[in-house]
C-alpha cells in the first residue's frame, strides 16, 4: 500500500492543473454513476453520508487554494 501511495504522490507532483481537472471529472462521473445505482429507498442515507464527507474535504481545499491565490508576493510558477 505504501508503494501505491508513493506512486500517487509522484504522479500528482508531476501533473499540471489540466491533468488534475481531468482526474476530477473522471471521479465526478464515477460518483454520478454510483449514485444512479443506489436504490431509491437508500438515497437519503447515502446523501446523509456523502454531504458531510463533501463538506469536510471540499472546504479545507477551497480555503487552502484561496490562501494560495491571494498571496501577493507569489510569483509565477516555472513548470
Amino acid at each position: 500500500m505504501k508503494k501505491l501511495f508513493a506512486a500517487a504522490d509522484r504522479y500528482i507532483q508531476r501533473s499540471d492543473w489540466k491533468t488534475i481537472a481531468v482526474l476530477k471529472f473522471c471521479l465526478l462521473a464515477l460518483g454520478v454513476l454510483a449514485g444512479m445505482a443506489v436504490p431509491a429507498k437508500h438515497k437519503k442515507a447515502v446523501a446523509a453520508v456523502a454531504l458531510p464527507v463533501f463538506a469536510v474535504t471540499y472546504f479545507p481545499l477551497l480555503f487552502s487554494f484561496a490562501r494560495e491565490a491571494l498571496q501577493k508576493d507569489a510569483g509565477p510558477v516555472d513548470g
